[in-house]
């Protein structure tokens, strides 16, 4: 029998949960496709991280997508989520504008 290691597993869970701390938006779309329990708004996420992976140029448009489908899903893991989505959106469209200026 192997002895328990010294250093934690850094892929291991988490013994409490930061609901409150903003998440980037790989690590949201990640969080979706793992936790939602709809299928469809899985399917839409990992469409997301296809095509972020291929051009990070379109990460708002994605997100935007995400949004969109991101319905029915609750609780703290699900408003956490929805709330970074909603926050980097929101800042890159303001970015745009003032670009546009």
């Amino acid at each position: 029998m192997r002895e328990p290691s010294e250093t934690p597993d850094p892929t291991a869970p988490r013994a409490s949960k930061d609901y409150t701390r903003q998440l980037g938006v790989v690590e949201s779309l990640v969080a979706i496709t793992r936790e939602c329990p709809s299928g469809p708004v899985r399917g839409v996420a990992q469409n997301a991280l296809d095509a972020i992976k291929g051009d990070a140029a379109v990460m708002r448009e994605q997100v935007y997508y995400v949004l969109s489908a991101l319905q029915g899903w609750r609780g703290e893991r699900a408003s956490q989520v929805h709330a970074s989505l909603t926050a980097f959106y929101e800042q890159r469209a303001a970015n745009d504008a003032s670009k546009e200026d």
